[in-house]
């Protein structure tokens, strides 16, 4: 049986036995989505785990992708692999700023570090986590910096002070010369034209 008839019988076997928890599932690029509803997440991900058929038992990562147009602006995508069954899965999940998801520890506990940097850099929340806390950023900073409205420039710059002795947060400031943007250039900045770089209607000197 080719890999995809096997994905595509398993996601119906899934759909089957957890109900209402799955709202639907794709295959594609060799792999299985699975869209489940955000409150049955440790249920659905205990099934995978330990359901002969599934035995998805290798935990890989969790990352996140934010929609902010969306009502429930992020996606939280859990991947899994069995090495039994040689096949992978992916499980999604929506959410929105305020409502916590239910943390996965208690299943796999290696999403311990992964459920932190989730709430770090996207702002996710999750209940029942036992140390919910920044990971990759200071204690002090401002903002999720993987969310689509956070500035580029972000809200400080951090620098050490030689004469305190320590690190110190100032407001971002840009040189001026760096804020003329040319993004249809791959020479940002410059004010002269290269051969071959010409815009409609001005010639390269």
């Amino acid at each position: 049986m080719a890999t995809s008839d096997k994905l595509n019988t398993l996601g119906e076997k899934i759909a089957a036995e957890l109900g209402e928890a799955v709202k639907s599932f794709a295959v594609a690029f060799g792999e299985l989505s699975v869209n489940v509803q955000s409150d049955a997440i440790v249920r659905v991900l205990t099934y995978l785990r330990d359901d002969p058929n599934c035995r998805f038992v290798c935990f890989i990562d969790i990352s996140g992708v934010d929609y902010p147009e969306r009502e429930d602006r992020f996606d939280l995508v859990y991947h899994l692999l069995s090495p039994y069954r040689n096949l992978r899965v992916r499980v999604k999940i929506e959410t929105d700023e305020r409502t916590p998801i239910p943390s996965v520890i208690g299943v796999f506990p290696g999403a311990n570090w992964y459920e932190r940097e989730a709430f770090d850099l996207f702002g996710i929340l999750f209940s029942d986590h036992p140390d919910l806390r920044r990971i990759l950023t200071d204690y002090g900073f401002s903002g999720h910096p993987l969310r689509k409205d956070f500035p580029l420039t972000g809200h400080v710059e951090v620098r050490y002070d030689d004469e305190q002795k320590r690190v110190v947060y100032d407001k971002v400031k840009l040189t001026q010369e760096f804020r003329n943007f040319d993004y249809l250039s791959p020479w940002e900045g410059t004010e002269y034209l290269l051969p071959g770089d010409e815009k409609p209607g001005v010639k390269a000197k």
